[in-house]
């Protein structure tokens, strides 16, 4: 089993959080995944491959652009296994506060700034709750609030520095 520094997958990590959550440049995301790497996706299927994750997030994030992720903690383990807790959180249309549900992530790190699994879980009950909430928000308050990809807020993120 191979075994890697702290400091270098922390690193990765680091790279990964702000590239995919604080720039949002899915597509560079993606490259951050080895060639063959397989995404565990528990409520929305399993990917194999760069490109199947590519064509997957690219498309996802551009219809839900006005939902973001706000960290809250994670632990490394020298074998390269990382897990993550964030919030998936979309701004209230209505301009006054925010909808979140909690999802957790393993990433397994493969050497050379590159993760070659990704396995989500996430609260699929309160997702949905909050998504239904959010349209009804939308049609109530701001049917262009989707549009506005606001990102009020985002937290203090130990990440939102390359």
């Amino acid at each position: 089993m191979a075994t890697f520094d702290i400091e270098e997958i922390e690193t990765a990590f680091r790279r990964f959080w702000h590239i995919g959550m604080i720039c949002e440049d899915w597509n560079a995301w993606a490259d951050l995944f080895t060639e063959d790497v397989v995404y565990y996706e528990r409520v929305l299927g399993t990917m194999h491959g760069r490109e199947a994750v590519r064509s997957w997030i690219v498309p996802l994030m551009e219809k839900y652009g006005e939902i973001y992720g706000v960290y809250d903690w994670h632990e490394i383990d020298p074998s390269g296994r990382l897990v993550f807790r964030m919030i998936n959180r979309r701004d209230h249309p209505s301009g006054q506060g925010h909808m979140d549900f909690p999802g957790v992530t393993v990433l397994q790190y493969a050497g050379n700034d590159q993760w070659s699994m990704e396995e989500d879980y996430w609260a699929e009950k309160l997702g949905v709750q909050q998504f239904q909430e959010y349209e009804a928000a939308l049609k109530k308050h701001d049917p262009d609030h989707r549009n506005k990809r606001t990102r009020k807020k985002r937290g203090q993120s130990p990440f939102s520095r390359g």
